[in-house]
């Protein structure tokens, strides 16, 4: 069932089916989430039986303020209060101690803890008025089916989760990427997953050099704690995606036509469209790309589902820039390019 977001008999609905330990689709300005008590270990293990989700692999925490923190983290080093004076609320997650009395489930059994207060309007409502009853933060994962394209609509977790689910309506998601996550248990700031926020943004806001996991085991070895969306397939669609160079398309696409089995239909999302081949025109459909990475964030899980509801074969990618506000689009498609497990 969707509700209107906007309505206040709509959050103390939703507010009440929090307690109450049931389920809830809720809007954020990155995607809509699979919300639950995050304190509730029972409520919490129906978030990873709707999704069809490991439950050691961890789900994100939000909170209504930063004052939240303390409920469930035991420690908050000096970098990770200047990140969240500089960006809460907002699109960024910190991985931090977990206090071992709370939220262990929501946790994935790990002794940290990811903590986000987001910026929505209608997840701040419904976050505050469940913090006054006893609710103090919700666990909510993306409202999809686990490793599928993540819902930047209403209708879209509707889709996934049918009418018994009680869904608030905010709109369309306003960044359409997961938040930047960001590992404050090791002494340092260390990107594990990149969103709409750049590690130079973070390190100016938290005065000291964000390193990505990558560079630390490069340099260390050091595993990082188990965190949402680091799978390395995730984002999927149905269609076969893969990522293409903009300078090869046209061959790509040449040997396509002349290989592919006569049924097979093939979407492009790419900066300019191209000319095609007159033996494949009716097989493929061509969608520009927003040439802007924010824009591109914004667009893209929306855009997969599109080609998914037109049920293409296979779906061609221009690869993105290099430039590092690209990253958290760069992340998505390659997981989502990223074969299956």
């Amino acid at each position: 069932m969707i509700l209107d977001g906007q309505s206040p008999k709509s959050i103390a609905a939703a507010v009440q089916a929090l307690q109450r330990g049931e389920l809830l689709g809720l809007p954020t300005e990155t995607v809509y989430g699979l919300a639950a008590d995050a304190c509730n270990e029972a409520a919490v293990a129906k978030i990873f039986a709707a999704k069809g989700r490991p439950s050691d692999h961890p789900l994100i925490v939000h909170v209504a303020s930063a004052e939240g923190v303390a409920h469930f983290a035991r420690e908050v080093p000096g970098f990770a209060v200047r990140l969240i004076q500089a960006f809460w609320p907002g699109p960024l997650t910190l991985i931090l101690p977990r206090r071992s009395e709370v939220a262990a489930a929501a946790a994935g059994g790990q002794d940290s803890v990811g903590l986000r207060c987001p910026s929505h309007p209608v997840a701040h409502a419904v976050l505050h008025q469940a913090e006054r009853l006893g609710v103090f933060g919700v666990a909510a994962p993306s409202a999809n089916v686990f490793g599928r394209v993540s819902p930047t609509t209403a209708a879209h977790v509707a889709g996934e989760f049918g009418a018994d689910l009680l869904v608030l309506d905010g709109g369309a998601c306003d960044v359409g990427i997961e938040s930047t996550i960001v590992d404050c248990t090791r002494g340092m700031p260390v990107v594990l997953r990149p969103g709409i926020l750049t590690s130079q943004q973070l390190g100016l806001a938290c005065g000291q050099t964000v390193k990505t996991m990558t560079e630390l085991q490069g340099a260390t070895g050091l595993q990082a704690p188990r965190a949402s969306g680091t799978l390395a397939s995730h984002y999927a669609p149905r269609a076969q995606v893969r990522l293409i160079a903009a300078h090869n398309f046209a061959t790509e696409l040449h040997d396509w036509a002349q290989h592919s089995p006569a049924t097979a239909t093939l979407a492009l999302w790419i900066g300019q469209p191209m000319a095609l081949p007159e033996s494949c025109k009716h097989r493929v459909r061509q969608q520009s790309m927003p040439q802007d990475a924010a824009a591109c964030a914004h667009d893209l899980f929306a855009q997969l589902r599109v080609f998914d509801a037109q049920a293409v074969s296979e779906i061609w990618i221009q690869s993105p820039p290099a430039d590092p506000v690209w990253d958290g689009v760069r992340d998505r498609l390659t997981r989502a390019a990223a074969p299956v497990r």
